[in-house]
């Protein structure tokens, strides 16, 4: 008799327990996977019981949606803070929203453009960028803004100083979105975007920019001599990253007097606390040649420089290497990552890299890269601490067939976020005398900005006596001035969001545009994905079993589809779905989640068809390889970053925990 109660009771109990396993949140429609998803709106209560009153919950707090019901005429939420079966009361729908992709916004830097405009209507900003000239469409708003009145169809705009999310983590959710063509030929994202700031900041500052934000006026209109006191403190940290290869013993040495002379300006005008140098040395891989002596090393910590002589005495003893790397690039990445990973930069409100050599980059797919990364991921990287990459290249005549992969290189790693300007300065032949004026230059200008917000002159929206004389300085080095002051600019918007505490305008729903209204080149937003940890393996999983399938694919075409379909098949994949012909999609297969196929952005993995791929001359292939190979070594830095990721409910159970991955890592 005891034996079958104690059956009964584990009967009871496995049944409770498959009952509370089998809880989980409603699917969205259509989807198979997704859950339902809400944010709440400002003054949303989280009750007991549906149809109650309860405790007033923060805006924008995420909840995933168990249940629906119906209360006093009222449909009503039962949500809990996770996907795993804990529910925490009922929430009223009319006070939520539903968050179907789980994407948000980062601004871009808005040193080099105008401030985003937030639009009431979509057909508002359809109008402006289906004008002919849109100019005179947004001047007028503008200049209400500018005054301080509301202008019509603007709920807000984006504040006047930079809001880092890598500092502050802001939730800008998207709701919707699509891509558009502007009149003027630019692809283009709407958005329809929730906004709502935390409570305002204690400090004057920052309440002045909330405040100006709400009222659609000018926001972050703050005083001058706010401005001036919070730039007292602001300072530069200068890392050059130098190749010290064979035949580098020259530009080693004019780089070490350029610095010998702008510390001993800095001492002249009492800036020591201000600018700091530091070095990065690098070479190539120590196991195809071991006599090169190291990949990369730090000579100067920017951070343990104490003034010039200690700078010298430090790099006193770097020559060139007494033995040459077994290929002509150099391992060029590794020294900047070096540099990124290595220097502490929160000490810092200027962030540069000088990155110098006659040579390419060994590319991250190659077996002798030591960080597996392109230039396009090393310039995100960079972008995390919001460190700028100068690259000063020397065009020696023995890397002439080398130049223009290493330019291309350069480029994309010299591209800065948010301004699109172009940090990458050939010097023609290597030309010693050449460099030493571009890093004199650049130097000086940098010091010079950092005098500037120092002394009180000129601090914003100005070159911050960047400007040469003009007969001081060739058209080369003027635009390496004037690039020079307009990234000081950016650095400094970053640094006062920083320091005021500036955050993203309190309004609720509204349609943006990704790009400058006029200067539709410039991002105004990045858009990130927040993938859960399970997300992120399963899609590292999935691209490597492309990754693996398109190597076939490079010995015979037709295998790359044959295997892809196999191993969907494996996976649960729509048999019907896998009949179908050559023009079947990467995306149709059914191998990558559902969180990918509403993305509003154009994806060249997941379009990608038979046809296409077997059209494709080898280069095309290889290419489209490479990049899937950097992108999985980019998600397995994601996975180990445990400080950028991020809970976006309280109590939540943290594998529901996200990584704010760039829309480009994406595949």
């Amino acid at each position: 008799m005891s034996l079958r109660i104690s059956c009964a009771a584990l009967l009871a109990f496995c049944a409770s327990a498959t009952l509370q396993a089998a809880d989980k949140p409603l699917l969205q429609e259509g989807k198979q996977t997704l859950f339902q998803r809400v944010l709440t709106t400002p003054n949303c209560q989280l009750s007991a019981s549906a149809g109650g009153s309860g405790q007033t919950q923060p805006a924008f707090s995420r909840f995933y949606v168990y249940e629906r019901a119906q209360a006093g005429n009222a449909e009503w939420l039962r949500v809990g803070p996770d996907s795993y079966g804990k529910t925490i009361g009922w929430l009223p729908a009319a006070c939520t929203v539903d968050w179907k992709m789980q994407l948000t916004l980062a601004f871009t830097n808005p040193a080099n453009r105008d401030r985003l405009l937030f639009f009431k209507e979509r057909p508002t900003l359809e109008g402006i960028l289906d004008a002919p000239d849109p100019v005179s469409h947004v001047a007028p708003l503008r200049a209400k803004l500018k005054q301080g009145q509301p202008a019509p169809g603007v709920l807000a705009q984006e504040p006047e100083f930079f809001v880092d999310l890598q500092k502050q983590f802001y939730l800008l959710p998207v709701l919707s979105g699509e891509e558009v063509m502007s009149e003027e030929g630019f692809r283009m994202r709407l958005l329809n975007v929730a906004s709502v700031s935390k409570a305002e900041a204690q400090s004057t500052v920052a309440g002045n920019v909330a405040g100006a934000a709400r009222s659609a006026g000018a926001a972050g209109n703050t005083s001058q001599p706010a401005i001036t006191s919070q730039l007292k403190e602001f300072s530069a940290a200068v890392v050059f990253v130098i190749d010290s290869t064979i035949s580098m013993d020259p530009y080693i040495e004019r780089t070490r007097e350029a610095i010998k002379k702008v510390y001993a300006q800095i001492a002249v005008e009492n800036l020591g606390k201000q600018v700091k140098f530091g070095l990065v040395a690098f070479r190539s891989s120590t196991q195809a040649v071991p006599g090169l002596e190291y990949v990369s090393k730090m000579y100067a910590d920017p951070n343990k420089v104490t003034d010039g002589a200690d700078f010298l005495s430090k790099v006193a003893d770097l020559r060139q290497a007494k033995v040459s790397s077994s290929s002509f690039d150099e391992d060029a990445y590794s020294g900047v990552m070096h540099a990124i990973d290595q220097v502490d930069w929160s000490q810092f409100g200027a962030r540069y890299v000088v990155l110098i050599s006659d040579a390419g980059a060994i590319e991250g797919d190659n077996k002798l890269s030591g960080t597996g990364l392109s230039a396009e991921q090393v310039r995100i990287e960079a972008s995390n601490p919001g460190v700028a990459i100068y690259t000063l290249h020397l065009k020696t005549a023995s890397g002439l067939k080398n130049h223009g992969k290493a330019e291309a290189q350069y480029q994309a790693l010299s591209t800065y976020p948010g301004t699109n300007t172009s940090l990458y300065y050939p010097v023609n032949a290597g030309d010693l005398d050449a460099y030493g004026r571009k890093v004199d230059a650049l130097a000086n200008a940098i010091t010079s900005q950092v005098k500037a917000a120092y002394m009180g002159d000129e601090a914003i929206g100005s070159a911050l006596n960047a400007k040469a004389e003009p007969a001081a300085a060739s058209s080369e080095e003027q635009k390496m001035l004037d690039d020079a002051a307009l990234i000081g600019h950016a650095m400094q918007l970053a640094y006062l969001g920083q320091k005021t505490g500036t955050q993203a305008p309190p309004v609720f729903q509204a349609w943006i545009s990704d790009r400058d209204l006029i200067k539709q080149n410039l991002p105004t937003t990045d858009v990130r994905v927040l993938l859960t940890k399970s997300q992120l393996s399963d899609l590292s999983d999935v691209l490597k079993q492309i990754l693996d399938a398109a190597n076939q694919g490079l010995i015979s075409p037709s295998e790359m589809f044959e295997r892809l379909r196999s191993v969907a098949a494996t996976m649960g994949a729509d048999p019907n779905q896998l009949k179908q012909g050559d023009n079947t999609r990467l995306a149709e297969l059914g191998m990558l989640g559902e969180y990918l196929e509403d993305l509003p952005y154009q994806s060249e993995v997941l379009n990608l068809d038979e046809e296409t791929w077997k059209s494709w001359d080898g280069l095309a292939q290889e290419k489209f390889i490479r990049t899937l190979s950097t992108k999985l070594r980019h998600y397995q830095r994601y996975n180990a970053d445990v400080d950028r990721w991020v809970a976006l409910a309280k109590d939540s159970d943290a594998r529901d925990n996200v990584y704010p991955v760039p829309l480009e890592m994406m595949p």
